[in-house]
């Protein structure tokens, strides 16, 4: 699912001594798993290979069009629409002057003196 997703090694060149599937299970292993890239098992390629791509992916926006390609297959596997045709916001998100403007939502100010208004 991911491979047309994940950057080919670029033409010429040295060719890639690590295989992409490798890397990428590399760093799934990693996030799966919650470790530090140091404390990856020695089965999998050295950490600091394996580093490098995940943070040169993420600069590339790699992994947030994985994460979008991942949610629209899902959404699809649901049998829903690929793209959300409706947005949901809680009323603590959006703040609102239906009141009358902030002066009716704070209540009475005090005055320097510490006296309340009357």
């Amino acid at each position: 699912l991911l491979e047309p997703l994940i950057p080919a090694p670029k033409p010429g060149g040295r060719p890639a001594k690590v295989p992409r599937r490798e890397i990428v299970n590399a760093i799934l292993y990693v996030l799966k798993n919650g470790i530090q890239w140091r404390a990856m098992p020695h089965d999998l390629p050295h950490w600091s290979t394996v580093y490098h791509y995940f943070r040169k992916w993420q600069k590339e926006g790699v992994w947030e069009k994985v994460a979008q390609v991942l949610a629209r297959w899902d959404r699809e596997r649901e049998g829903r629409y690929a793209s959300p045709s409706a947005l949901v916001m809680d009323s603590q998100s959006v703040k609102t002057s239906e009141k009358g403007g902030p002066g009716d939502t704070t209540g009475r100010r005090r005055s320097r003196g510490g006296n309340a208004r009357s």
